[in-house]
């Protein structure tokens, strides 16, 4: 699987570089517009995320629900969660009740195609890897990221070796098929919110590329069985 996987997104990549020629970080009003709708209701969004520590247990490890990220995901022995609310447009019912304020936000704007919460455990790293396709952009925003002892976000994020410390209620947009990792350097969970946009400003011929590339992803996730409970 991972053999074909790896053969796909290599293909993927080369037919999106033909026609997008955008740096990493990209800017969120160009697109992303409805970003602000997110950051400026981080802190109840925050509180939700809060909410599911208690239950950390049950939030799946990312190699649980994708096994091609096992060495990402399983990297040094230290955890990698991941709490889906909305896959390639699919939504997971239960979990979009869990937090009912991201769920309404994320319903709201039909560009964003998958919604999570990531929880980076105290020391995780998830090394340099890169995206698989171009047609989305991915929002990143801080919601619970611990001070190292020089009172600065103690996780960093690196994006084509430029990086990025950013604190509670920080975000920023970036094009994730460039090389990026994150380490989380402190004795506490990391809890960020993540976005996969529908990429804005693609030619005709890419945006029906893309859509294929998404219904195709959606088949996979139901045939998989990724999600056993039921979509909203």
């Amino acid at each position: 699987m991972s053999i074909a996987y790896n053969v796909v997104r290599s293909a993927m990549t080369g037919i999106y570089n033909t026609f997008i020629k955008t740096p990493p970080v990209l800017n969120t009003q160009q697109y992303f517009p409805g970003a602000g709708a997110f950051t400026d209701n981080w802190q109840t969004i925050q509180g939700e995320a809060m909410g599911l520590i208690d239950e950390i247990e049950s939030v799946p490890r990312f190699h649980e629900l994708m096994p091609e990220q096992y060495k990402l995901s399983s990297h040094g022995e230290k955890e990698w969660r991941m709490f889906i609310l909305r896959a390639y447009s699919l939504d997971i019912s239960e979990n979009m009740a869990k937090c009912p304020t991201l769920a309404a936000l994320v319903k709201a704007d039909p560009s964003i195609k998958s919604a999570s919460i990531s929880f980076l455990a105290p020391g995780k790293q998830v090394p340099t890897h890169t995206g698989p396709f171009r047609g989305i952009t991915r929002f990143y925003m801080g919601l619970q990221v611990p001070l190292a002892e020089d009172g600065k976000p103690g996780v960093k994020l690196t994006i084509a070796d430029e990086g990025y410390r950013l604190g509670n209620g920080d975000a920023l947009l970036w094009d994730d098929t460039y090389p990026h990792s994150v380490e989380n350097n402190t004795d506490q969970w990391r809890i960020a919110l993540l976005l996969d946009v529908y990429r804005a400003n693609m030619p005709g011929p890419l945006r029906a590329f893309t859509n294929t590339i998404i219904s195709l992803a959606r088949v996979s996730i139901k045939w998989r069985g990724i999600f056993p409970r039921e979509f909203a």
